[in-house]
């Protein structure tokens, strides 16, 4: 199964929120998540972002992808996420 770190949209119309979640792939954007990470909300001024940093690292060493408004929503916390280096026995 292949693991992605988006964003799933909340709320009401013109009213966006939305949930970081880690979800495969082939599911549609607002569709089943395996998990909940954190939230973005856009609206606020300025806008809001919370996640756990822990999880988040958890699933990126496990090999989830992260899109790309993810990616610049980690950066803009200043979070660095490095793939975990696993030994061969």
């Amino acid at each position: 199964m292949a693991v992605t770190l988006r964003l799933a949209r909340r709320g009401t119309h013109n009213q966006p929120f939305f949930h970081i979640v880690a979800a495969d792939s082939r599911k549609p954007r607002d569709g089943r998540f395996i998990e909940k990470l954190g939230y973005y909300d856009p609206r606020k001024e300025p806008s809001v972002i919370s996640f756990k940093e822990e999880r988040i690292r958890y699933w990126y060493g496990k090999g989830a992808t992260v899109s790309v408004t993810v990616g610049n929503l980690l950066k803009k916390k200043n979070v660095k996420v490095e793939r975990v280096k696993t030994q061969s026995v």
